[in-house]
């Protein structure tokens, strides 16, 4: 296989990732809290003989558009939408995670947990209790919770120390190696939550984007495949 070729493949693997990034992007839609996805491709350069070189490119890494999504009100007394730059903390067995899929219930013990279970966490990372029957929950801006004007928790409301290093999980939790701090700038909305940030249009334009660059490697691959399977029968004759 010639370097033309080799540099087509990896073109088209790239293309293939996007391709599912895309599509995945397309079926959260209306996933709440859900950050679209896209692909960055880099280039890889390699010496060859004669002080010439060969370029590749590859479509490997993942980069996570953080643009607020739509709030929405739905006037549920646990869904709570983050206007600004910061993530609800969750509790999971693998470790504190971040999300802004507010849409929360309660469990058995009384405890603000997400829709998967994990434990919703308070300003000081404890589980927040919601007693059941202690009438109508409200909360103010900043996250503090009360029931009947009494403050009972406060949501821990944060940010990430390193956004662009966000390693994303589960679709909407996102884990912060880089740890983070109490967000300053980010308003809690009772009664809203936030939906998924997806360009619906863009990723459909770039969807069939993607799809005609696809073919159209294709189409040199089999080009290149069929010109050497002449030659191979030239020589051969």
């Amino acid at each position: 296989m010639d370097n033309a070729s080799y540099t087509i493949l990896t073109r088209q693997t790239g293309l293939a990732r996007e391709l599912q990034v895309v599509a995945n992007n397309i079926a959260n839609l209306a996933t709440t809290g859900f950050r679209s996805e896209g692909v960055i491709f880099s280039e890889y350069i390699q010496g060859v003989n004669n002080g010439n070189s060969l370029s590749m490119g590859m479509g490997n890494v993942h980069n996570t558009s953080f643009t607020q999504g739509v709030l929405t009100q739905t006037g549920g007394s646990l869904d709570f939408g983050i206007e600004g730059n910061g993530y609800f903390l969750i509790e999971t067995p693998r470790g504190e995670r971040l999300t802004r899929a507010g849409s929360f219930s309660s469990n058995a013990q009384g405890e603000l947990v997400t829709h998967d279970g994990y434990r919703v966490l308070d300003a000081g990372g404890a589980p927040i209790f919601v007693p059941a029957d202690a009438g109508p929950l409200s909360a103010s801006s900043d996250g503090t919770l009360s029931v009947n004007g009494a403050p009972i928790a406060q949501l821990g409301i944060v940010r990430p120390n390193a956004p662009l290093d966000l390693v994303r999980e589960d679709g909407v939790m996102f884990r912060a190696d880089a740890g983070f701090e109490q967000a300053q700038d980010a308003r809690v909305a009772h009664g809203f939550t936030e939906g998924s940030n997806v360009n619906s249009v863009g990723q459909l334009a770039r969807m069939i984007e993607v799809q005609r660059a696809y073919e159209m490697g294709q189409s040199f691959l089999e080009s290149e495949d069929e010109r050497m399977r002449t030659a191979l029968k030239s020589l051969s004759q």
